[in-house]
């Protein structure tokens, strides 16, 4: 059970990578009807009509036959993907006065180390254990 799950999401994954909706699904009966279309006005085979409405002469196509444009945007694949990010960056008119700092006149060091270890080594709990 696990390994059909593991497959079907490594599948739906794919999917979601090549950016396929079920939108596009739904317009493959219209993908094919206009590729027929072309096939008997103009005698196109499949791969000029795809380069024709995805490729290369995309823009050559789009001025030339302009009264097709409504058949053009029924084709699945023709959206465009965009993924925005709204980012909110407020700034307050406050104006905050840092306070300056008095400069040190003394810079004589009032720290001296002193070891603090020294009581704790000679205490019973940090020595071996002892044989009875």
């Amino acid at each position: 059970m696990s390994k059909i799950f593991s497959i079907t999401l490594s599948l739906l994954l794919l999917f979601q990578s090549f950016n396929l909706d079920m939108v596009d699904v739904a317009q493959l009966d219209d993908f094919l009807a206009h590729a027929q279309f072309h096939k008997q006005k103009y005698g196109d085979n499949l791969l000029v009509f795809i380069s024709k409405h995805y490729g290369e002469l995309k823009t050559q196509h789009n001025l030339e036959h302009k009264e097709e444009h409504e058949d053009h945007e029924d084709l699945p694949f023709n959206h465009q993907t965009c993924s925005h990010f709204s980012i909110a960056f407020v700034m307050c008119g406050a104006d905050f006065a840092v306070p300056k700092t008095p400069q040190v006149a003394d810079t004589t060091s009032n720290f001296f180390y002193q070891e603090s270890y020294r009581q704790i080594e000679n205490s019973d709990i940090f020595q071996p254990p002892k044989t009875a």
